[in-house]
């Protein structure tokens, strides 16, 4: 199972020493977790809750990384609120019954925010994380006014079968990959 996580290059340790020190949304202070996420997109979300201020102005020292574990997540039960499911993630956390636990993103719901119990026996065979820099600044760049203005033309060149300019066809062409005819 690939796992993601967005997080500063000083902090890609998999030992969840940042909850030990501070807890997290589902586990107490005190309890090392690493927080994970099923999927990259849901990485940069949960990031970008928590990012104080404008992101554009966020530190350019982020990773985004993944690592392989060959586990499968125990399901944290849905359940009304945070504390039951800190509750139940405490419970996981000291008996030591899994790697892994999968919890419903509550960014995204269609995603799991997965927990790794670095206590566990199994931990020391997961490989460190494999990242690549990340720019929030650049990940949430917004195109010039005439950039927009040309991809909208485009667009609807596309839908209402329309031609429009042979420079913003051709722009668009690069752009998205599709062929528009003039």
């Amino acid at each position: 199972m690939r796992l993601w996580r967005l997080t500063r290059t000083g902090q890609t340790a998999l030992d969840g020493a940042g909850t030990l020190k501070h807890g997290g949304r589902y586990s107490p202070p005190g309890a090392p977790v690493v927080n994970f996420a099923s999927e990259a997109g849901l990485a940069v979300l949960v990031a970008l809750r928590y990012l104080r201020g404008n992101p554009a102005d966020a530190p350019d020292d982020y990773v985004l990384g993944w690592t392989e574990i060959d586990a499968i997540p125990e399901r944290v039960p849905d359940a009304d609120g945070n504390d039951s499911i800190r509750a139940w993630v405490t419970d996981w956390l000291q008996e030591r019954r899994s790697l892994l636990a999968a919890v419903r993103s509550q960014v995204l719901p269609e995603a799991d925010v997965v927990l790794m119990n670095p206590l566990h026996s199994g931990a020391a065979q997961v490989r460190p994380l494999i990242t690549r820099p990340f720019s929030f600044a650049e990940c949430l760049h917004t195109p010039p006014e005439d950039v927009r203005i040309v991809v909208e033309l485009g667009r609807r060149s596309l839908l209402d079968d329309q031609t429009v300019t042979s420079s913003a066809t051709s722009w668009w062409s690069r752009v998205s990959g599709v062929v528009c005819s003039a």
